[in-house]
């Protein structure tokens, strides 16, 4: 992907959720930012980037990516990223918190059934949501950088790989056109 990949998954991330929402028949939507936003009052889920990290075992690795007209396109010097995601029960007002913990339900349930971020949307790359169990006091820490708010039901995924890709890629080495091994004595002209 290209610089705008952070941005391109968490917006493929949302749109997930939206059709979430929609199959769980809850109106409102999903508010990508803090939690602590005013502009995300109303909605029913947020979801919130709240670490991204190298992904250690891809870190030293070229990204190769396969095209349907050999040779495939291959970045030396990518970035692979792991997104630590946060999705929250949003604050619709209302007698109870029911509906929004349906809302998240559906969430889940969307993110278990159709784990993989693809399409063109992504640049035809892949990346794959997976749950990722908090402590208390991981969940505790997140919630710290939100003084002002409300603690409401969350619930954290990892998304990986998210390659951040040189502008241009690295050129494949021309084509071998000569495969000739050469042994014996030196031929003439060649000092031995």
């Amino acid at each position: 992907m290209s610089g705008d990949g952070i941005k391109l998954v968490t917006d493929a991330l949302s749109e997930r959720l939206e059709a979430a929402l929609t199959r769980s028949g809850i109106p409102g939507g999903v508010f990508v930012g803090p939690l602590d936003d005013a502009d995300s009052s109303g909605s029913v889920l947020i979801l919130f980037l709240y670490r991204l990290v190298p992904n250690p075992s891809l870190r030293n690795r070229d990204h190769v990516i396969v095209t349907t007209t050999p040779p495939p396109i291959t970045y030396t010097n990518s970035l692979p990223l792991d997104l630590y995601y946060l999705v929250t029960c949003g604050s619709v007002s209302g007698p109870s918190e029911a509906p929004l913990l349906t809302a998240l339900g559906f969430a889940m349930q969307e993110l278990q059934i159709n784990p993989e971020l693809v399409g063109p949307s992504l640049n035809h790359q892949a990346a794959h949501i997976s749950l990722e169990p908090l402590t208390t006091e991981e969940l505790s820490r997140i919630w710290a950088l939100f003084p002002n708010a409300n603690y409401r039901t969350s619930i954290a995924y990892l998304v990986t790989p998210v390659w951040i890709d040189p502008v241009d890629p690295t050129l494949p080495a021309p084509p071998v056109v000569d495969d000739r091994l050469f042994a014996g004595p030196p031929t003439s002209g060649v000092p031995s």
